[in-house]
């Protein structure tokens, strides 16, 4: 039974096989119809680019800048200063931001509560130029606060915008620094490896402090736990504690050359004793200038040489901060001639890298946003994030110089539908590289971007491109699938 059960599998199975043919090569016309097979068709077009030059970008970012520095490509200068305000942690389980007043062991001679000491503190990521230049700052107290829901541009000025305080009582205070603290040890600085043990500046705000009513204090940290004594409603929030208590600072770089910093974090501290079972305790209170507030970077520099750099068309210019953007012309239209009923799978773009001349000390930008020139602006306004849609990323390459944009396809598509619809404006099939920075969520299991802002650090790099162009003329490389009837 067993034998003639596998004699007639065997059967079966020659009788299956002895029907296919010897070669697979018609397996896909079997589930399509003959009608229906497509083709593919490749092709490569000319891309138009060119300089533009921006005045301004929008003034937020995952890092505040400071400093003067020289320009080595214009030989001019740049400076940038920055406002910042400090955060609320709201508290879910109603814990205090403050031990209770009769708690507070700091007091003076007539038994009021008063702060040991106060300072602001500045954390630097990283700088450009001399680390060992001495540079000066300003602190300048606001008189009120930048509100939320308002556009902030690098070229809004804080002084002439009537929100510094300034009176007799205002403070200003001057520091000289150095972006290495020469006083740290060699195995101090070695520690300085991420962004919660970096370098960091202190500024102390231990003078006598009179508010804009009139009030005096011992110091600007008394002011600060006075006013949570006096109204705990002050610290709900980030709102009530920027209109109520203090509405933030303006760090202005004043003199000095050669250095430019990111400024990760700035930190308002003070500093108290208070009893807890029978024992006296150090406390402080920590209020944190981050993104999660309003901040503002102010950027000066020399328009006249910028505009005079994105004349040459020789090339084109990505230069940071609010310097030049590269305009790129999409040929829309001549992608699509003769292909109207062919399907765009793919649109590939690469822009190549110019080598800066010797002595150059900027980088190339890491990271190019290409977004609609439509967009240029709201599109940071409105928070977007790319979609690869109309907008996408591309990451410079060191080995092979370049940025490569490997399928715009969609955007290409959007753009002449636009078009074919009369829905189009003047400037319907152009789009912008903008040097970006980028925030990714690294608590994931897969980072995801989570922040694109506007590179604001000094950077600059020539892409091959322009009307003079003597390289190869920039291209784009178009796959589409064609079908035939």
């Amino acid at each position: 039974m067993m034998k003639t059960r596998l004699l007639a599998g065997m059967v079966l199975f020659l009788m299956f096989i002895s029907s296919c043919d010897d070669t697979t090569d018609t397996i896909g016309n079997s589930l399509t119809n003959e009608t229906d097979r497509f083709e593919i068709i490749t092709d490569t077009f000319n891309v138009e680019t060119r300089s533009i030059v921006v005045d301004s970008i929008l003034s937020r970012s995952q890092y505040n800048y400071l400093g003067h520095i020289k320009d080595p490509e214009t030989n001019t200068y740049i400076t940038s200063s920055f406002t910042t305000q400090f955060a609320i942690l709201e508290s879910f389980d109603n814990t205090p931001q403050f031990p209770a007043a009769d708690s507070i062991v700091s007091k003076n001679a007539n038994g009021e509560i008063i702060a040991d000491s106060c300072r602001l503190q500045l954390y630097f990521y990283s700088s450009i130029g001399d680390s060992l230049n001495p540079m000066k700052l300003t602190a300048y107290e606001l008189a009120k606060p930048i509100e939320e829901g308002f556009s902030y541009y690098t070229n809004f000025n804080p002084e002439t915008a009537d929100i510094l305080r300034t009176d007799n009582n205002a403070i200003r205070k001057n520091k000289t620094y150095t972006v290495v603290d020469l006083n740290l040890s060699d195995s101090s600085r070695a520690m300085i490896v991420d962004k919660k043990n970096m370098e960091n500046i202190s500024i102390a705000l231990n003078d006598r402090y009179t508010d804009k009513n009139g009030k005096s204090y011992n110091n600007y940290g008394t002011y600060i736990m006075h006013k949570y004594y006096e109204n705990p409603d002050n610290y709900k929030n980030s709102y009530n504690f920027t209109h109520n208590v203090c509405p933030g600072f303006y760090i202005k770089s004043t003199d000095g050359i050669g250095v430019m910093s990111e400024v990760y974090m700035a930190e308002l501290l003070v500093f108290y004793r208070f009893i807890s079972n029978d024992s006296v305790y150090k406390g402080s209170k920590l209020l944190s200038g981050t993104e999660e507030v309003m901040q503002t970077t102010y950027i000066t520099n020399d328009k006249e040489s910028i505009e005079k750099l994105a004349e040459d068309n020789t090339c084109t210019y990505l230069k940071t901060p609010a310097g030049i953007f590269t305009e790129v012309t999409l040929p829309v239209e001549a992608i699509h001639r003769g292909h109207e009923n062919d399907t765009i799978s793919s649109a590939k773009i690469v822009f190549n890298h110019m080598n800066s001349e010797e002595g150059n000390i900027l980088n190339a930008p890491t990271t190019l946003l290409m977004i609609p020139k439509d967009s240029l602006y709201s599109y940071f306004e409105n928070k977007n994030l790319p979609d690869n849609k109309s907008s996408y990323l591309a990451v410079y390459n060191k080995s092979y110089q370049t940025y490569t944009y490997n399928n715009i396809s969609n955007l290409v598509s959007k753009m002449y539908k636009a078009k074919l619809y009369g829905t189009a404006s003047k400037d319907w099939n152009k789009v912008v590289l903008v040097p970006v920075s980028v925030s990714y969520n690294s608590s994931s299991a897969s980072a995801s971007i989570t922040n694109v802002s506007n590179e604001m650090s000094l950077k600059s790099t020539k892409l091959v491109g322009g009307s003079a162009n003597t390289h190869k003329p920039v291209t784009i490389s178009v796959i589409y699938n064609k079908f035939n009837k």
